[in-house]
């Protein structure tokens, strides 16, 4: 079993699941019955915070996500979020009290639960005050419909408005050493208010294991296709990097990607990665990384070959760019 980290006052295993991918955006939604086995594998493992959200596969993963809890629902410490809206220019966002209220009430039905451990604002709507939406968030707590709240891809001072209306329990944002951003601003202001740091892609989205040699091992639906750092432009720069944190990770007996998630779960206890996977032999080479210390002279040669301005490329085109660090 793995150990325990706390987020805030929340108490979860040290390592989460992401479970976007079983859904959506790496490739064909191919196996549920294999995505609610790693699920079970998970937990059995020590596996608490699973992560999910309406919007992936418009609903279906939080479906099964809640097909997967539903004998377990004890042993879960259920993760989901709101306010991200597609619409034909691209992504939106919305966080009007009305609409976060829906969203909690169509949630609850999917998931098959009565409540939500952790509910995240996904994304801040520009046109609605923050304290618009914490203020319907908070009553949700009251009606015990939600238990803890988080925000997700917010900026310090959002988080200072979110966290004056209802406590913040929990951040979630990308952090790795392929996406480091968080750590000017966010992550000193999360540690001076007591919340806690959920790393989602903390594998760069799967380059950071090695095994994406190109644009071309990415199925052709493969959101991955469409972000800079994975272009032909960029990927040849970022997979040398990559070659480098491969050998350091052999020499320590342990993978490329068991490496990257020992660094982020090196950047303090109130740090949780939730590397995604929908295959159990994925699931058990990552949990191995919850155990893997790494000394102060390891994470110095990692930072010296990947450092924050390592890798080529933006983190996302423009019209994603544009929703994150509200």
């Amino acid at each position: 079993m793995i150990p325990t980290r706390k987020l805030g006052e929340l108490s979860v295993g040290a390592q989460g699941l992401g479970c976007m991918g079983m859904s959506q955006a790496y490739g064909v939604r191919d196996n549920d019955e294999e995505s609610i086995a790693t699920i079970h594998r998970a937990l059995d493992l020590g596996v608490t915070l699973l992560d999910t959200a309406d919007v992936y596969g418009s609903g279906a993963n939080e479906r099964l996500v809640g097909r997967a809890i539903a004998r377990r629902r004890d042993e879960v410490v259920l993760a989901t979020k709101f306010g991200i809206v597609w619409l034909p220019e691209g992504m939106s966002a919305r966080g009007d009290a009305e609409y976060v209220k829906k969203c909690c009430d169509e949630s609850l039905t999917r998931l098959g639960v009565d409540h939500i451990d952790l509910y995240y604002q996904h994304r801040v709507d520009p046109k609605v005050p923050v304290e618009e939406t914490w203020g319907a968030l908070s009553e949700l707590v009251t009606a015990g419909k939600v238990r803890h709240l988080g925000i997700s891809e917010a900026s310090a001072a959002t988080i200072r408005r979110a966290h004056a209306v209802h406590p913040v329990t929990a951040l979630q944002s990308e952090w790795s050493l392929w996406t480091r951003d968080v750590e000017a601003d966010v992550v000193p202001t999360c540690r001076e208010l007591g919340i806690g740091i959920v790393a989602f892609s903390p594998l760069g989205r799967g380059f950071l294991t090695g095994a994406i040699t190109s644009t071309a091992d990415m199925p052709a639906d493969d959101m991955r296709r469409g972000l800079p750092r994975f272009s032909e432009d960029n990927v040849d720069h970022n997979l040398a990097v990559v070659a480098t944190l491969r050998e350091i990770a052999a020499e320590k007996g342990i993978t490329a990607g068991q490496l990257a998630l020992g660094w982020v779960k090196s950047q303090g206890a109130d740090v949780v990665p939730i590397p995604g996977t929908k295959r159990r032999a994925y699931l058990e080479e990552n949990i191995v990384a919850a155990e893997i210390d790494l000394s102060p002279a390891d994470l110095a040669r990692i930072e010296a070959t990947a450092p924050a301005t390592a890798f080529a490329g933006a983190r996302y085109p423009e019209h994603l760019s544009r929703a994150v660090d509200r």
